[in-house]
């Protein structure tokens, strides 16, 4: 169950670029140990959000903190946090190895501890038969297994996932679920961003779900249904299309083309 402890504060978040809106006021408090799901169409703001939650953008107004660290102290949340984006950061040249020796090397991470936490991530992703071969040979699924275990290779107080299962096969899919359920457990705070609904279903605490750069619903999975109105029993999909119609129209294309200009923000 998710502590007490506030692991992520969001006030009055507002993003804008000249008159495009990005976030409009958003404010969310997520306890330590909760798995946070993020929902939003395309263009309703959560590239922003994701941006300034980790610190790779800063707020036109309000305030973040992320395990009590301000986010615009940047060193000190490298420490804390997690990070696997929708297009993860990965040097064709080198072997899924080198490139995790590399971060290891970046985290401070002691290289006795580094190793055995490497051997033993790549033998849980079935990667350790290629773990030498260079990246630029990898097939997406590869590519975003040896992300995943980069953003996780410090072991983060709070992972932020951003399609974390986009390219991957169902039994690594699974694994990756199941490894956002242990971390979980131990205490650690996942937000996690997807279009694949069943999986915020079957993994979320909470869920968020954002549209045209406002919160329009927030609460457990159960509490999410019965705000659109819906039985627990009734999919998550069903509820996030009814509660993100409500208003729709105006202001699509203003909120997409923000998003796309935070994309290439930084």
């Amino acid at each position: 169950m998710p502590s007490t402890d506030i692991a992520i504060e969001a006030t009055d978040l507002r993003k804008t670029y000249g008159s495009e809106v990005a976030l409009d006021g958003v404010s969310f408090s997520i306890s330590a140990g909760t798995v946070y799901g993020f929902l939003g169409p395309n263009g309703a703001g959560k590239t922003t959000t994701m941006r300034l939650l980790t610190g790779l953008s800063q707020p036109t107004s309000g305030a973040v903190r992320v395990s009590g660290t301000p986010v615009d102290d940047r060193r000190a949340l490298a420490a804390h946090v997690g990070y696997l984006p929708e297009t993860p950061p990965l040097y064709d040249e080198f072997s899924a190895r080198e490139q995790l020796d590399y971060v290891a090397d970046l985290r401070d991470i002691p290289p006795n501890r580094a190793r055995e936490r490497i051997d033993d991530y790549l033998d849980r992703f079935d990667l350790a038969d290629d773990a030498d071969r260079r990246i630029e040979s990898y097939s997406k699924g590869m590519r975003q297994k040896t992300a995943f275990v980069q953003s996780v290779l410090h072991d983060p107080d709070v992972l932020f996932l951003d399609e974390p299962t986009s390219g991957l096969d169902p039994r690594a899919a699974r694994r990756i679920r199941e490894f956002v359920t242990e971390f979980a457990d131990t205490g650690t705070t996942i937000f996690l961003s997807t279009h694949i609904l069943p999986v915020v279903d079957a993994v979320a605490d909470e869920i968020g779900v954002l549209f045209e750069g406002r919160l329009v619903a927030e609460g457990t999975p159960s509490e999410v249904k019965a705000r659109a109105e819906m039985d627990e029993h009734s999919s998550l999909e069903d509820a996030f299309l009814a509660v993100t119609s409500e208003g729709a129209g105006a202001g699509d294309g203003e909120s997409e083309h923000a998003d796309d200009v935070t994309a290439a923000d930084g």
